[in-house]
Parts: C-alpha cells; structure tokens; sequence
C-alpha cells in the first residue's frame, strides 16, 4: 500500500521504543519489559489495554528487536485454518534458525477450542504467542495460556502524550501531514488531544479528518469542537469497563458521595448504557445499602425507574439522577440484606424443619384433631398487639437474632420498638419461671 493510501496512525506508527509514547510502567529504562526489547529476548505475552495504546505497535517492534519473522492474526477474521497455515510457516522458519512472533490481536474472540490450538506450539518454541486484548485476561483467555504467557497492561494514554503524537504528525514531512504546513489555532491541539479520551489511533484520525477539512490550511477550534461532540468516551457494554464503572457507581452510593454518583451516572449514561439497566441496579442500591434506615428509598427508586419509561431518554436520566442523589445522601444500612444472608445459611444447615403445630392452619376437623392451630396467641387480642414471649421459629431451632438495625435514620426507631419489645418478652418470661 503506498503511503498516500495508508491511514495516518499507521503511517505514524513508532519504529523504535524510543519513538513510543506512553506506556512508561512497561518501557521506561530498567524495566522487565524495556530490557527484553533491549536484549532481544522475548517471552510469550498478553497484552491487555484499551484501543489506541499501542499493543500491535508494541509486538512489531519485538518481532524487529528480535530479529523475528512477524505473522498478524485477527480473532475476529482468523480460524483453525489460518492458526494452522501460520504454525506450518512458523515451522518452515525455525528449520532455518528464524524465530517467529505470531501475534493474535481482540484474542478475547477466540473461543477455548481455538486458544488451546495455541499450547503445543508455545510449549515447544515453534512460535513466540503475543495475544491483544481489551478485556481481562482472567476471564477471556484460557488458564493453560495464561499460564504460558505473561499478562501486560497497557494504560490509555494522558492528553499531554497525544499532543505529543499530534505535533509529531503535523511536523513529519516524511510520514505525517508535515508537507501540509498546517497551521492550528490556539488550543485546538489540546481539545483534540482530550476528544481522543486516551486512544492514539483515534487521536490520528481525528486530526487527518480535520485536516481534509481545515480551510487555508489552518485548522481552528470550532472545526475540532464540531468534529469531537460525536464521539464517544470509551465504554464497553458487557465488559471490564461496564462493571467497573456499575461497581464505581454503587460504592460511590454506598459511600455517601453524591458528586461522584452522578460522575458515574453520567458516564455510563454517556457511553451508551442501557438506562433500564442503570434503574434496575439503582433499585438494587436502594434496598441493599440504605434499606430501613430511609424507607422512603425503594419507591423512590422505583418512580424514578417508572418515570424514565414514560419520558424516555434524555429528560428520563434526570429521574435517574435525582434518585442516585437522594441514595447518596440517605443514611445507610445493610442490616437487612445481612440478616437474609444469615437466614439463608441457617435454612441450608437446618433443612426443612416442621412448621410448629401451633402456627398452621386448621381449616378441617381432621388438621385440628391433630393439634393445628392449638395455642396459637392472636396478636391483636393481646396487649399493645404483641404476644409477648411468644417463640415463632420452628421448635428445633436455636434462638437467632438476624436483623439488627443500625444506628442511623430510621431504623434508630425502628432498634428502640425491637428493645421494647424484647423487654415484653424478658418479663414474659421471668413471670413464667416464678410465678
């Protein structure tokens, strides 16, 4: 492809590690990473990082520190056809002395059948493996190839290490935009640098579009602003990203931070989240983290949830938000979450007691000549509507006390009606033991 025909981020791709930018944890003097490229000495590696870091870079300039032939896969085109194809010509090359790289870019895609394909080849040196991927390793790539290759992550790059690149292309005369002489206004460079929200190719891309675009050659802020207000901050539905910015959102909830609540709501909202499943969550925030101590939370979660359905995006969200706000604020339990935890472990260990003869029903002769419903105290006909002393677990059972209500909100009433009732309970029965 000749370079008029090939896309700017390629032409722009960094022929040495010196060139790169970015990724200093992995590449910055005296760490593992830089010192194999250094020495020429690879291993079999996962490179985990979003779009735009420089993971394909990073395996070509390997394959040239090595001295290596360099096979490119996409999991997303590639199959057992083509993993053998490139395996015979990886076999062809050792036969002559030459190592081969076989990287493996979105290897996420590849099911388990397909990786394990992988495992002989890297057990016996007939390839060096470097796999690409945006999601966790952990739960994408299998163990035995996890386990045969080193995990690196790769982290979005800051707006300062964009301009960097940007400046660079607009100054290559070679392979970037040089021969232009562009000119940008202002801080354009920099709105254009923080639209790429940390992804390198998308950066380039960018600036070529607006390049087409810039009139006497001049490039200037409203073009970047216009060009930039379509794009999209990075969020992927149904991945590492999604359930780390839910997660994000229901401690920041938890935590009682109404400022990053709405943070976390306005990006996932922004990234395209489903506002269903955000209301749906919210709800589960609700009776999870603030429970009774504000009753008033689980309806409000629920309207909100209900109102979104009949307004519909956008106007819908600001229920949403309004109702993450009032939970953020809300004083918090989790008692009752807890206390079903804690039942749950005691069905499991007690199994399926009997109900005691006394709380079942006895709509027959037959269920009341067996004792049902015999010595059965009905609240309302006691004092204050409350059998005291009264035992309602199944008789083989210890006592347990599973909710315990906190001290905040109100479920600090809800601790001081419990106490009294307890206190009925204690006097029930001293009374019974001395009469």
């Amino acid at each position: 492809m000749t370079t008029l025909l090939r896309p700017l981020a390629d032409r722009m791709r960094p022929r040495s590690v010196d060139e790169f930018v970015g990724q200093q944890h992995l590449l910055a003097p005296g760490r593992a990473l830089r010192a194999a490229l250094d020495r020429g000495q690879l291993h079999s590696m996962i490179l985990w990082g979003p779009p735009g870091t420089g993971k394909t870079t990073l395996a070509r300039m390997f394959a040239v520190a090595m001295d290596a032939e360099f096979i490119a896969l996409s999991a997303v085109m590639a199959g057992v056809k083509d993993i053998r194809a490139a395996v015979d010509e990886a076999r062809r090359w050792r036969s002559q002395g030459r190592a081969t790289i076989l990287f493996l870019d979105e290897v996420h895609r590849f099911n388990k059948a397909q990786q394990d394909l992988f495992l002989p080849f890297v057990e016996d040196g007939t390839i060096v493996f470097i796999g690409a991927t945006t999601q966790n390793p952990s739960f994408e790539v299998v163990s035995a190839l996890l386990s045969r290759a080193r995990v690196y992550v790769l982290k979005p790059l800051g707006v300062a290490d964009i301009q960097l690149l940007l400046q660079r292309a607009l100054n290559d005369v070679e392979h970037g935009l040089g021969a232009r002489r562009l000119q940008i206004e202002g801080t354009a460079l920099q709105a254009l640098a923080a639209a790429a929200d940390g992804d390198a190719r998308r950066a380039l891309g960018l600036l070529e579009t607006v390049a087409d675009l810039a009139t006497d050659g001049v490039i200037d802020e409203a073009q970047i602003a216009e060009l930039a207000s379509g794009t999209r901050r990075r969020f992927d539905k149904g991945g590492d990203q999604f359930y780390d910015q839910i997660s994000a959102l229901h401690k920041a909830v938890r935590g009682s931070d109404p400022d990053a609540s709405l943070y976390w709501l306005a990006r996932m909202l922004d990234g395209g989240c489903d506002p269903a499943y955000l209301a749906r969550r919210i709800t589960r925030m609700a009776v999870e983290d603030i429970g009774l101590a504000d009753p008033r939370a689980l309806p409000m979660a629920l309207e909100a949830w209900e109102a979104h359905e009949r307004l519909g995006s956008p106007e819908g969200e600001l229920a949403l938000a309004q109702c993450v706000v009032f939970l953020a604020v809300a004083p918090k339990s989790n008692a009752v979450y807890t206390a079903l935890a804690a039942v749950r472990e005691d069905v499991a260990k007690f199994g399926s007691l009997d109900v005691p003869a006394r709380f079942r029903n006895a709509p027959t002769r037959l269920m009341r000549e067996l004792g049902a419903g015999k010595g059965y105290r009905y609240a309302h006909d006691e004092a204050d509507a409350y059998a005291a002393g009264e035992r309602y677990l199944p008789d083989e059972m210890p006592d347990r006390r599973y909710y315990s209500p906190v001290q905040r909100g109100f479920e600090i009433r809800i601790a001081e009606a419990m106490e009294r009732r307890r206190a009925q309970d204690n006097k029930m029965n001293t009374d019974r033991k001395d009469p």
